[in-house]
């Protein structure tokens, strides 16, 4: 299938035609030495790239109005969605995420219902981003797609694209199929000390080893990538099985001692790793601030494989079947 490449149509602000130039994910998610955004392009724009996640494994999109209420709803988003987006451009490079959430209405510097999308309103925004416009296709993980971004937004370590905590249509993003079940991307084999930083980069502080704003090493190197990441062992299980976004997390470890989160799913992982074993993700940045991106890191789970104790099971399969052959002879 012919990649998309250039310029694309979509809707300005204003309501009048305008050019939406394409982006690249490496480009739009440029950071200076505190880990800031330092995108200086300008919307609307068009993203490339694959899907990673179903949007139902990563946040609970159920219609659920809650009114501001005099302050009663404060922080009560109702229905979230996010997808992640990977580059898969060979000069492109990196991820990003689209968000939206319900209940705008409920954030401090809103305060009112009005500003808030109504259960009928909100199902209706689902099913257009859920579906292609041409085909009527549901968006699934591996599918190649672009987003048409009318508005992105820097907070806790990335740029988003989102539509800034409005329901003005002029503020949509939206997403177009181009091929089906093209497949995830090869998974990018780490281990824990991939994520850290080169010691002898410009601008290294150890108090956040795992940021170089070159992003030629460390997370961010890796950040909204799909990738393997292996040889763990639990250090804190307490977030798992969580439904909550910030009651999901977990800690895991090396051998060597280097930490980092790990966002559980909402589906089922089944028990708990009590050895050593693999997590299959994309790297994402949580730092819960706007002006420092340095710190927050973790891989949002989308598999666990306990591969030494795979492995085992396979070699003993095997030799019990060889014992078994030179038996019966």
């Amino acid at each position: 299938m012919r990649r998309a490449t250039g310029i694309l149509m979509c809707a300005c602000l204003a309501g009048l035609p305008s050019i939406a130039a394409a982006e690249t994910h490496w480009d739009l998610q440029a950071t200076d030495s505190m880990g800031a955004s330092t995108w200086s392009g300008s919307h609307p724009f068009v993203l490339t790239g694959t899907i990673l996640n179903n949007p139902e494994d990563m946040l609970d999109a159920t219609a659920n109005f809650v009114p501001w209420d005099g302050g009663a709803g404060q922080g009560q988003m109702g229905g979230e969605w996010q997808l992640f987006i990977q580059a898969d451009e060979p000069s492109d490079r990196g991820g990003t995420a689209l968000w939206m959430g319900q209940n705008y209405g409920n954030m401090l510097w809103n305060h009112s219902s009005d500003l808030s999308y109504s259960d009928t309103a909100w199902e209706e925004e689902m099913l257009r981003l859920n579906y292609d416009p041409n085909t009527g296709h549901q968006f699934r993980q591996g599918d190649r797609v672009t987003v048409t971004a009318n508005y992105s937004a820097f907070y806790g370590g990335k740029r988003n694209v989102n539509e800034g905590h409005s329901k003005d249509t002029g503020m949509n993003f939206s997403v177009t199929l181009l091929e089906a079940g093209a497949g995830l991307p090869e998974p990018e084999s780490i281990d824990l000390t991939d994520l850290l930083a080169d010691t002898s980069g410009a601008g290294y502080d150890p108090n956040f080893p795992m940021f170089d704003a070159s992003r030629q090493t460390g997370a961010e190197h890796y950040q909204g990538v799909y990738v393997h990441l292996s040889n763990l062992l639990m250090d804190d299980s307490s977030g798992w099985g969580g439904t909550a976004w910030g009651e999901r997390l977990c800690t895991v470890k090396d051998e060597a001692g280097n930490l980092l989160n790990l966002r559980m799913p909402l589906y089922d992982l089944g028990e708990v790793p009590t050895g050593s074993f693999d997590a299959f993700g994309i790297i994402n940045q949580e730092s819960g601030m706007a002006e420092d991106g340095r710190f927050g890191y973790e891989l949002f789970v989308m598999q666990i494989t306990p591969e030494p104790a795979s492995a085992l099971l396979l070699i003993t399969g095997v030799l019990g079947w060889v014992g078994a052959r030179r038996r019966n002879k």
